[in-house]
């Protein structure tokens, strides 16, 4: 089973980064910082509809400093969703501001609200963490999904990303008959091999949503991630694949009843061409990116080493012991689509 062992520290965004993130339309003005929204007065434990302790703590700002706040954080939400324009959202309000306790950079979620129609958004405010940033920038450009965000100095702010909790579709979906589980756990496949390509790590059920899509005939599924923290950390390959985290042994063993091997292989594999097309269409940003997250430290180096070790054997492929960062293994991993369009039987039971 994956087990994380240490706490990963908040890396610094770099010069080059920065000027990546600048070219790249990531890093603009914004009217307030994780910093001044800390500056709270008190703040009230936030419960869910049952009574129970969500975690999260609603905050408590002066009066004088309210109005200010709000419509700030609505001049942010403008940024993200439609260019600036405020003229637009003039009828939403915030309603929330909420902080999360257990949380690594202990993010800031506002809950926003459409007068009209009572609808409500939520977008998040946090400590800017470089390795969160390239797990966005890999998922935005090497996966299904698209990622929207903005960065301000050190201040990181984040659409909400919609879907069913892993660990609620878990306890509340899984054991229903009402959908084909083969349909699941082909994606379950293809997100496990997306986290390995991406060298993402921590996708434990919590960490991650699940779309249900309805069609025609079926309902169809995708797993999306939510947390990008753990992006090249750690130095266990099994952190990068889910399907070795004890939370997610209820897919898992869905899986296993649903699927065949041959299936299996055929999910991986269409999965591996679907992210090289996407490295051929996005190669001039990955370039980009590259060039400063092969600088940049993002781990510790005996976690670099023994990752590089592990992916050597996991492909048995070598070309990973010339990598000197956690960029390298990345940038590494992403050739392994080229060279390995499946990663064979052997290394799939071996895995």
């Amino acid at each position: 089973m994956a087990r994380i062992r240490l706490k990963k520290p908040i890396y610094p965004i770099s010069k080059e980064l920065r000027l990546y993130l600048k070219r790249s339309n990531r890093e603009m003005k914004v009217p307030i910082t994780y910093q001044d929204l800390m500056r709270y007065r008190s703040a009230i434990t936030l419960v869910d509809r049952n009574g129970k302790d969500t975690l999260w703590e609603t905050l408590v700002y002066d009066e004088v400093d309210r109005n200010y706040i709000d419509d700030c954080l609505r001049e942010v939400y403008a940024l993200l969703k439609v260019g600036g324009d405020v003229s637009v959202i003039k009828h939403l309000f915030i309603d929330r501001v909420d902080l999360c306790m257990f949380g690594n950079t202990r993010p800031i979620r506002v809950r926003i609200v459409n007068k009209i129609n009572d609808l409500f958004d939520y977008f998040y405010i946090k400590q800017a963490d470089a390795s969160r940033i390239y797990g966005m920038e890999l998922e935005h450009m090497l996966s299904p999904n698209k990622i929207n965000y903005l960065v301000k100095g050190n201040t990181l702010i984040e659409e909400h990303i919609q879907g069913i909790p892993g660990d609620v579709f878990n306890k509340e979906y899984l054991t229903r008959n009402d959908f084909n589980h083969v349909r699941l756990a082909k994606e379950f496949v293809k997100f496990n091999e997306r986290c390995l390509v991406q060298l993402l790590g921590d996708m434990r059920d919590d960490n991650f949503v699940v779309e249900a899509i309805p069609d025609f005939d079926e309902v169809h599924f995708r797993l999306r991630s939510i947390d990008f923290d753990q992006e090249c950390f750690e130095g266990s390959r099994k952190i990068y694949m889910p399907q070795y985290f004890k939370e997610n042994n209820p897919i898992v063993q869905l899986g296993m009843k649903a699927m065949s091997s041959t299936l299996e292989l055929q999910y991986q594999k269409e999965e591996r061409i679907r992210m090289t097309n996407r490295v051929i269409d996005t190669q001039y940003d990955l370039q980009q990116m590259f060039k400063a997250m092969q600088n940049d430290e993002l781990s510790t180096k005996e976690n670099t080493l023994q990752l590089r070790e592990e992916l050597t054997d996991l492909y048995e492929d070598d070309s990973f012991m010339s990598c000197e960062s956690s960029g390298d293994i990345v940038k590494t991993s992403l050739e392994m689509l080229f060279k390995y369009p499946v990663r064979t039987q052997k290394r799939l039971v071996n895995a």
